[in-house]
């Protein structure tokens, strides 16, 4: 029995490393930013896999809006050296996709001695999810260890279905809810619903304090048990610091992300799917082309938009309710690196790193706003845009299709598998200098390009704490986000490693 437990601990603890050597990865190409994953032939994936975190992420100095990370976690072989023939000349492709090095670090998850598992229950906590696919993972996951903090039953979270995407997906249409249940059994009590007795019963609605560190929950909230058997956290994104929490509770993170939190079996047999004739194409490229209404929309960004379109963007920003901030300065917006790029200027981007035109490339987006007419100069350099559209039929799309969660989670599970994910952001002061006439396409951009990748490749590093000088919930904001670089919480040096003993860590 101990020899399996082991077998299974060392499965997990090799698939937090890839995920979270990936994010850090990401969190290195500092302006022009690609992921580098690996590449093999289509494996023989189980059909139940697990899979790792989307997150937010800032980059370099620009920070960016919702840029959701697709990290590895499939053993892959490394490609072949191939030429590509772009404005950069003859680039081996091994170098454009090589892998960062991960300097002897492994994942370390498991609790410590001391760690104190699920006990009695001293109440119910209920949980409403905010935001996106991927600001509802990351709030799921904060949310497991506050209960656990709490001494409280978590009652299977509820997804967001007030947000502008109207989606009706329950947890289960999302997740696999059996899996998370059994998963978290030594850590947090996790039931469906409410116990009836209690379905009518006065409840605590809080909206917990972001940021937040143990003693807020241990003594504010906590209290809240003396007259309350239930307790409604309101939203769930960013109610836990990234810093400065006991070991035992960001290792508690990191397992229900990592391996309590996976897709249902049937969105993961359709993202595999995907996967499979995406691949038959060839290596291929994830591209997160942002260019959507309501990112748009709520980002203020109408960089090469008509007077109409910003218009219609800003009617959207205005009638919906749940954004507070209704005036934004477009050109502040680019200028902080809050904008995707357009997709012209993805386009750009790829040629100078030396991509052919033979390139297959997934859109992992919904529909892009403005349809044709944006994508009409990236689609004319990479003819082999594909999307979930293109690879699926109506009717196998069908259970998906009205259900803005359960389609992202397919992009993401594409994105996964891709050879390289590119987030569209940053480098805006490149395209501004080549829409002045300062700069133009060809090799001196691409070299430009190149060389700012050539350090930048991504290694585990330390997360990054706040920026110097912020205070209040800017230096919080200004801080590496904590599921982007679980390092060192959740990544340890390796001092000895064996298949036949624990894993050892300075």
């Amino acid at each position: 029995m101990q020899q399996k437990w082991r077998w299974r601990t060392l499965g997990v603890l090799r698939r937090l490393l890839s995920c979270a050597i990936g994010s850090i990865g990401l969190l290195a190409l500092l302006f022009a930013h690609v992921r580098l994953f690996p590449s093999s032939q289509v494996p023989n994936l189980p059909d139940s896999y697990k899979l790792p975190m989307q997150q937010e992420i800032g980059l370099g100095g620009e920070r960016n809006w919702m840029v959701e990370v697709a990290p590895p976690h499939l053993s892959r072989s490394p490609l072949p050296p191939h030429k590509l023939d772009g404005a950069s000349g003859n680039l081996d492709l091994d170098k454009l996709w090589k892998q960062p090095q991960k300097q002897d670090y492994v994942p370390c998850v498991e609790p410590s001695l001391t760690y104190k598992s699920t006990g009695e229950t001293r109440g119910y906590l209920i949980v409403h999810t905010n935001g996106g696919l991927n600001q509802m993972r990351a709030g799921i996951c904060d949310m497991v260890a506050v209960a656990h903090i709490l001494n409280a039953t978590l009652v299977v979270p509820e997804l967001d279905k007030r947000s502008f995407w109207q989606d009706t997906s329950n947890f289960s249409d999302v997740f696999d809810e059996d899996h998370f249940i059994t998963s978290l059994a030594n850590d947090v009590k996790v039931i469906r619903k409410l116990p009836k007795e209690l379905a009518t019963a006065t409840r605590a609605v809080k909206h917990f304090r972001s940021w937040s560190g143990v003693d807020y929950y241990q003594d504010e909230i906590a209290s809240l048990w003396e007259d309350y058997q239930v307790i409604r956290a309101a939203k769930s994104d960013s109610r836990l610091a990234n810093n400065n929490l006991p070991p035992d509770i960001q290792k508690l993170r990191c397992r229900a992300c990592y391996e309590a939190l996976r897709f249902s079996p049937r969105i993961e047999a359709m993202g595999k799917l995907l996967v499979d004739r995406m691949r038959s194409y060839g290596p291929y490229i994830a591209l997160h082309l942002r260019y959507e209404k309501d990112m748009l929309a709520f980002s203020g960004c109408t960089h090469d938009l008509s007077p109409e379109e910003a218009d219609d963007l800003k009617l959207i920003r205005e009638n919906t309710v749940y954004w507070k901030v209704k005036e934004i300065d477009s050109m502040e917006q680019r200028a902080k690196g809050y904008c995707p790029l357009t997709p012209k200027e993805v386009g750009i981007f790829l040629t100078a790193l030396g991509f052919p035109s033979s390139t297959p490339i997934y859109i992992a987006a919904g529909e892009i706003y403005g349809g044709d007419s944006h994508m009409a100069e990236l689609q004319s350099r990479y003819p082999i845009l594909m999307n979930k559209e293109k690879l699926a039929s109506a009717e196998e799309l069908g259970p998906f299709i009205n259900h803005s969660s359960q389609m992202a989670a397919l992009d993401y599970i594409v994105s996964v598998e891709s050879n390289i994910f590119i987030p569209s952001k940053a480098l805006v002061h490149l395209f501004d200098k080549i829409e002045q006439g300062t700069l133009k396409e060809g090799r001196k951009l691409s070299t430009h390009v190149i060389e700012l990748h050539k350090r930048r490749q991504g290694s585990p590093r330390k997360r990054k704490g706040p920026i110097s000088g912020t205070r209040g919930t800017d230096r919080f904001r200004s801080e590496e986000a904590f599921y982007v670089n679980p390092l060192p919480d959740c990544l340890c040096h390796k001092a000895s490693f064996t298949l036949n003993t624990s894993v050892m860590i300075q």
